[in-house]
């Protein structure tokens, strides 16, 4: 039965910071982590008033209506089921797709960034940031064929790439490299992060699940930082960079390893609110999953990392 107006309106009155909580996002000040890109400082901000999103990184935006169907991958009605409270199945068989402006594609070009990572090449500030500060394995860099690159202001930027499990290029993480910059002024006040229109940064590192043998642990880690030094310590290791990240395609093709190749998972959540909000998320779906509790004083896995490294701590084998 079609929607009457003033139903439809209702629903584009519900408050779209409510709507947000109940999809599983936490706002805090108006904004939150954007569930569309790889987003480690909220970015994706809304508008009470106009009862709208918009991230200023990717260019997502819309009403609470378009928050429900790209998030939760539903077309115009069943969104609206769901906002009514109906029951509706959410697809598991695609990524939810991101919302772009009129004016610009809606499709990651792979073929305007892939010669960056044919040949990856390291300045000095990239070099200095992944060997002296992250004191990563050089082979886990060229696996992970990082580059980098100096934009007109004098900024460094660490170019990510993130594949697919076929190694297709699907989306570019660049991050700042404020502390190794050479620019005298306004590095500061760019973003941390930047994406190319369309990216999809999920999942990072899925090229490694072809390498994987049958039951060989899987370790899963919170950003590529972690993933960086959890494979520099021997361990096949993915990143999913938040709770908010965590789609349905991805628990089920984390399920689909357990079932067909026994894979095992393990993880080392960040020791704050949202390192344990993944870890209980994935736990859900994944009951097997082995929690590995950090010691004092390391924040990630990064950290323990390096300070293991610099043989500042004992190294932690426990597990709870």
């Amino acid at each position: 039965m079609p929607m009457e107006k003033f139903e439809l309106q209702k629903l584009r009155d519900l408050p779209i910071e409510g709507v947000a909580e109940r999809l599983g996002l936490h706002v805090s000040r108006h904004k939150c982590l954007c569930p569309f890109h790889t987003d480690t400082h909220p970015s994706l901000s809304f508008s009470p008033g106009r009862n709208s999103y918009r991230c200023f990184v990717c260019g997502a935006s819309g009403s609470n209506i378009d928050l429900v169907m790209h998030l939760l991958n539903l077309d115009f009605v069943a969104a609206c089921r769901w906002l009514s409270g109906e029951s509706v199945a959410v697809s598991t068989t695609a990524l939810p797709s991101l919302p772009e402006p009129a004016s610009a594609p809606t499709a990651f070009d792979a073929s305007r960034y892939s010669r960056y990572f044919d040949h990856p090449y390291l300045n000095e500030a990239a070099q200095a940031f992944l060997y002296h500060e992250r004191r990563l394995d050089p082979r886990v860099v060229r696996w992970c064929r990082l580059s980098s690159w100096r934009d007109h202001t004098g900024t460094d930027w660490l170019q990510i790439p993130y594949f697919d499990a076929s190694g297709r290029l699907t989306g570019i993480q660049n991050r700042r490299l404020s502390s190794c910059s050479t620019a005298a002024d306004g590095a500061g006040s760019q973003p941390r992060f930047r994406f190319p229109r369309g990216s999809i940064c999920t999942v990072y590192n899925l090229p490694v699940l072809a390498l994987l043998q049958p039951s060989q642990p899987l370790y899963i880690t919170e950003g590529c930082s972690d993933c960086w030094a959890m494979l520099s310590s021997g361990h096949k290791a993915i990143a999913i960079p938040s709770a908010t990240l965590l789609k349905p395609d991805i628990v089920t093709m984390l399920r689909n390893l357990a079932e067909q190749r026994g894979t095992t998972f393990e993880m080392y959540p960040d020791q704050d609110a949202p390192g344990e909000r993944l870890f209980l998320q994935l736990q859900r779906a994944l009951p097997q999953l082995v929690h590995h509790q950090l010691p004092p004083g390391c924040k990630d896995y990064s950290e323990y990392f390096v300070k293991k490294l610099k043989n500042e701590i004992t190294p932690n084998r426990q597990s709870s």
